[in-house]
């Protein structure tokens, strides 16, 4: 077959009608309206390369010309030209017509000349075909096709156009055309009447005689009827029309049988059911419903798969009900993968419904009732306390054991829980195992540790209901599965991506290389699932190489209402799973009320995590038997909804009255269940009013020996032996030889290498290269991740080299030791996103401490999109959660000029979040680090490389852990005087930095100039912190201020008083100056200065007012977006703070 016959003729008469044509002169011209339709088929895009308009005096349109671009995805273009003046056709056109007319005109000629061979000059004659194509070697597949008679330069002849386009990529091999075509109407599908009418004629002869027809059509009758018929033996009226049209309906039920489900327990879901599950859609009517059909033999599992008998289409539909529109509705039609889809089409589409033996539903009953009576105790005893309890949706208790339960026999060992405060005291209880009188005590106040007593920490504590535990629970088959339920806020969806972190973690330390044995589930709310970004941001993460952990299951608690927002005013889209669809995860919709169904789409969720390795959605529609609290009144904004819930049945109810009717059980084994479980709850009860906690083991195995912050620590060396630093240097700085880099990153690893050798110049990168290496000889994991940090924002760090040639990676910190584990150094570009990457890396970061985990933001500012985890977990998480972290956060910072958005990390903001007394000097001893241990966290503003070394190094070089947020550098990463000697690195006595401690980190460098220990000839003190030194020390250069000192404050939080004080003596007769680039209001100025005065006034160094200013005075925005202002600006701060004359307060 030519390919040309194939033409635009062809394609142009079957998409149009005989209104997108008029006729001139005898002739046919395709309107306005065949144009659009023509342009869209082809898929054309239209770009206005010029155009001009004339105006008269009265400022009308007189005239416009336009020239368009006509642009096919093929490449193929054309341009066309069109006009219109104002007066055409004897009348004044609007002025608002004119221009739309003429570029109009213009794509109307684009496109007729972007897509015509010719324009046929009659309307053609229409006739059908059909065509056997071979899609895949030994598989053909049917296709309709419309011909038309059209002349052209080619002559007079029929044009082919295919009616079916395949989804695969098809060779034809064979084609036949009819011998006598009859003319016949105009085609709407291929299933249309006038297509049947061709079928219907080959099958009568394929009946009478299999060899009256091609060889590709006996084939496709015999692969299709299969069984139903044979030669000579009839169809029993089974038309193959009808047979596609069965396959359409099989498909409408399996994508959209789940929107006629039974899903709400309440029934007041007023779905409308959709058109395409109405047998009338598809020609069927009652007089069908006892014929039979056979629906074929293909490649498709359940309905469509082999061996399938000849049904009644009553049959089938009751399949069809039975599967996809029972108390479960599946999604997962939108999964383009042809094995998954068949995988679910063989569990849902089965033979007969799944049934529970009695030992099964004995389980069931006995953990629902566990479920129900725990609410009710509590309930009972504590009627106005808020516990956000589970009525409503009980079955959620039984689904996640018996999720666990099947996930154990899976292979998985480890689970770790993330859950909003919904029903999180149930599962506290009943799932993790929490002791069920520690959870009463809580209720009644609880009982703080004696004070004093080693190892008893408690922090500030939370509320009951966001608290979280771990319990080894034994399964149904026998096995033992570690649970993990992660501490969270009120923000709900927060925890989702530390849950995922945690995880990803177990499976490192785990060698958990194919991510079975550990497994993350999240439980989320109908509304916060729909309406939080960070669900999606979390989901996103779900297949990123170095984000994966291998499917994480999630399960909404669907209430059908959030706090007070109606569905339809929280969410968009038809169900608050929606969202999921993006990352083509199937999605189970069930009714709460129904127990067994809960429980089967529970098992189905972990058999697809362990199948597949990816997420999966349960939706659990159920309802909230009270308000959003047991306090809150619902019928205030749901008062109909409340009606029915009311007078509506618990679900214990409804399957206690399920398995009477069935005669497995009679109401004394019920009895006896229920009397079991009161008598555990009160004698828990009792036990509570004695209940006190045990030695908080608050720390996981990995934890063992780390210290609680009133456990003493002491300072360690940080320093590394020479010979490592040079092997190490050489294996960070060295490419393998056949690898062809970028000639600027090649120059940059030869000057690394030449630093190492010379053991001189040492720049920012370097150091932090060396820093990760050491760490990774020791035996350490580390992980650096977020946006862009494999090269770096400023292209500066070029961990992850690329081939010029052939594209190859190359990371040289993968290759520090022999044999190294490829993820013992981790290095990994993120997603664009702040909150669930941060998150993500936090919870990485509490499994183990063992590790260095680094989260880099592309610049400082962008940290805010990630505020919550920085407010609700970094900064408080110890206090409240008794949960570490050693978690450094990189916020590159400083004014160079780039404007308001990119030169401010908001300082401020987590310095204001330091807990340190700014009016009490905690005791300094310079061997302990009492300080720092009773502290939440660290900030720093280094301006070393060697410095940076050791503070990554300190963060695990002692025996607890603490946040550090470094205001990472921007100019000093190239800055010439910003280089570090590689003597300052190692642990040699009598190096630069080398002290009774060893090597270790400066938490504030003293001035350059070797002074004496008393200076009473120095006029000034200047105190800063950051890239500002640099700039205040080539001012005093220039000004030969050598009466000035300049003291660099590298850890801001928490205040090293004993330098500051040092320092104070030092220089007895010094004005005491802060200065800093960022505006008054901003930075670290509203820290420094209350605990710079604590410091001095135990000194008698003045007052308050005698801490004088220098900076941007106070401001809105961070900086000015006018480069030489700030040019100006910054040259102004240098120069006040070394004027001769003195600063005035502030």
């Amino acid at each position: 077959m030519d390919d040309r016959d194939l033409d635009d003729a062809a394609l142009w008469a079957s998409i149009l009608d005989k209104s997108d044509y008029t006729v001139i002169s005898g002739n046919p011209y395709i309107k306005k309206s065949g144009w659009r339709k023509i342009s869209c088929f082809y898929n054309i895009s239209f770009e206005i390369k010029d155009h001009s308009i004339e105006f008269d005096d009265s400022h009308n349109v007189n005239r416009a010309e336009f020239l368009v671009r006509a642009s096919m995805q093929s490449g193929r273009f054309s341009d066309g030209w069109g006009s219109c003046d104002r007066r055409e056709k004897r009348f004044n056109k609007p002025n608002h017509d004119i221009p739309s007319t003429a570029e109009t005109r213009a794509k109307n000629k684009a496109c007729q000349v972007c897509t015509e061979y010719v324009v046929p000059n009659q309307i053609p004659i229409r006739y059908n075909a059909m065509l056997i194509l071979e899609v895949w070697p030994g598989h053909k597949r049917i296709f309709l096709a419309s011909a038309i008679t059209v002349q052209d330069e080619r002559g007079v002849g029929p044009r082919f156009l295919f009616m079916c386009p395949s989804d695969d990529e098809t060779i034809a091999t064979s084609w036949r055309w009819n011998k006598s075509p009859q003319p016949l109407p105009r085609l709407s599908g291929f299933c249309s009447n006038a297509s049947d009418m061709l079928v219907r004629e080959l099958q009568r002869a394929w009946e009478a005689d299999p060899a009256s027809v091609d060889e590709s059509w006996d084939n496709f009758f015999r692969n299709f009827l299969g069984q139903a018929a044979s030669p000579g033996a009839g169809l029993s009226g089974q038309t193959i029309q009808e047979s596609m049209q069965l396959l359409l309906l099989v498909r409408a039920y399996q994508v959209n049988g789940h929107m006629k489900a039974a899903l709400d327990p309440l029934g007041l879901d007023d779905r409308a059911v959709p058109e395409d599950l109405d047998l009338a859609l598809y020609g069927f009517t009652e007089a069908d419903l006892d014929r039979e059909f056979f629906l074929g033999v293909w490649i498709m599992a359940g309905f469509l798969s082999e061996n399938r008998p000849v049904l009644t289409l009553r049959e089938i539909l009751s399949k069809l009900e039975r599967a996809y529109c029972g108390p479960i509705g599946f999604e997962y039609m939108h999964i383009p993968d042809r094995d998954k889809c068949n995988w679910l089409r063989e569990k849902i589409e089965t033979v007969a419904p799944r049934e529970y033996p009695k030992d099964r539903r004995l389980v069931m009953l006995d953990r629902l009732i566990w479920s129900t009576q725990f609410e009710n105790f509590l309930a009972t005893k504590w009627a106005t306390a808020k516990r956000f309890g589970l009525e409503g949706g009980e079955t959620l208790i039984p689904g996640m054991k018996e999720m666990f339960d099947r996930s154990a026999d899976l292979g998985v060992e480890n689970i770790v829980i993330g859950m909003p405060h919904r029903g999180r005291l149930n599962v506290l209880g009943n799932v993790v195992r929490k002791p069920l009188s520690q959870i009463f005590s809580e209720f009644a106040g609880g009982t703080r540790p004696v004070e004093g007593e080693d190892g008893l920490y408690t922090g500030t504590g939370d509320v009951k209901y966001h608290l979280g535990t771990s319990y080894d629970r034994p399964t149904r088959g026998g096995k033992r599965i570690h649970l993990s339920l992660v501490a969270n806020p009120s923000h709900l969806e927060a925890v989702d991506p530390v849950v995922i972190g945690k995880t990803r973690a177990k499976q490192f330390y785990s060698n958990d290389d194919d991510r079975t044995k550990n497994m993350g589930i999240l439980i989320h709310g109908d509304g916060s699932f729909a309406g939080q970004g960070v669900v999606y941001e979390t989901l996103h993460l779900s297949a990123l190489p170095n984000y994966t952990t291998g499917g994480t299951i999630h399960i909404v608690v669907n209430n059908q209402v959030a706090f007070t927002t109606d569905p339809r005013a929280g969410r968009s889209s038809q169900y608050c799973t929606d969202v999921a669809k993006a990352v083509n995860v199937p999605i189970f919709h069930v009714n709460g009320d129904d127990l067994e169904a809960v429980v089967r789409v529970c098992e189905l969720a972990a058999e697809w995590r362990q199948t597949f390795h990816s997420d999966v959605v349960v939706d659990l529609i159920c309802y909230r038997r009270f308000g959003h609290n047991e306090i809150d009144e619902p019928s205030f904004t749901q008062p109909k909804m409340y009606q029915v819930i009311k007078n509506h049945p618990s679900s214990l109810k409804l399957y206690e009255q399920k398995l009477l009717e069935t005669g497995e059980v009679t109401k004394d084994d019920v009895q006896r269940i229920h009397d079991k479980v009161n008598r555990i709850l009160n004698e828990e009860f009792a036990k509570s009013k004695d209940y006190v906690p045990n030695k908080r083991d608050w720390l996981s195995a990995y934890w063992t020996g780390f210290k609680s912050p009133e456990q003493i620590s002491r300072v360690r060396n940080t320093g590394v032996k020479p010979e490592v630093l040079k092997r190490v240097g050489q294996a960070i700085t060295t490419l393998p030889e056949s690898f062809k880099p970028h000639r600027a990153v090649k120059k940059i690893f030869e000057q690394r290498a030449a630093m190492i050798e010379s053991g001189e110049g040492i720049d920012w990168a370097v150091a932090e290269a060396l820093a990760f290496a050491a760490l990774i000889v020791e035996g350490n994991h580390v992980r650096l991740s977020g946006q862009d940090v494999e090269r770096g924002t400023f292209s500066h760090r070029h961990s992850v080299v690329h081939d010029q040639e052939t594209g190859a990676k190359y990371c040289p910190l993968d290759h520090v030791v022999m044999n190294q584990n490829e993820e013992l150094f981790t290095v990994s570009n993120s997603s664009l996103s702040e909150f669930a990457v941060l998150g993500f890396e936090l919870g990485y970061s509490m499994e183990n401490p063992n590790s260095l985990v680094l989260w880099e933001a592309q610049f400082g500012d962008f940290s805010n999109g990630a505020q919550v985890m920085f407010d609700q977990f970094l900064s408080s998480g110890e206090a409240k959660w008794l949960r570490q972290t050693g978690l450094v956060v990189l916020l590159p910072h400083g004014y160079d000029g780039q404007g308001p958005e990119h030169s401010s990390s908001r300082l401020e903001r987590f310095l204001q979040m330091s807990d340190d007394n700014p009016f009490v000097i905690p005791e300094m001893d310079p061997t302990l680090r009492k300080q720092i241990q009773e502290c939440n966290w660290q900030v720093v503003n280094v301006t070393t490389p060697a410095n940076y070394f050791h503070v990554l190094r300190r963060q695990i070089h002692r025996d607890f852990r603490k946040p550090l947020i470094v205001t990472a550098p921007k100019n000093l990463l190239r800055h010439k005087e910003c280089k570090s000697n590689l003597s300052e690195f190692d642990d040699v006595e009598g190096h630069p930095g080398f002290d009774k401690q060893g090597t270790r980190f400066k938490r504030l460098i003293k001035d350059r100039n070797d002074h004496k220990e008393v200076e009473e000839g120095i006029n000034r003190l200047v105190l800063c912190s950051g890239k500002v030194y640099y700039e205040l020390d080539d001012e005093r250069k220039k000004s030969e201020r050598s009466d000035v000192a300049i003291c660099r404050v590298e850890q801001l939080s928490p205040f090293p008083y004993d330098l500051i004080q040092r320092e104070l003596k030092r220089y007895p007769n010094a004005e005491i100056v802060w200065c800093q680039e960022e505006p008054m209001n901003m930075g670290a100025y509203s820290y420094i200065s209350p605990r710079l005065y604590s410091a001095m006034k135990t000194l008698g160094r003045g007052t308050f007012e005698d801490i004088k200013y220098v900076g941007r005075a106070p401001s809105a925005a961070t900086a000015t977006g006018f480069l030489t202002v700030h040019v100006q600006e910054q040259s102004e701060l240098g120069k006040k703070a070394l004027q001769p004359e003195p600063i005035k307060f502030p």
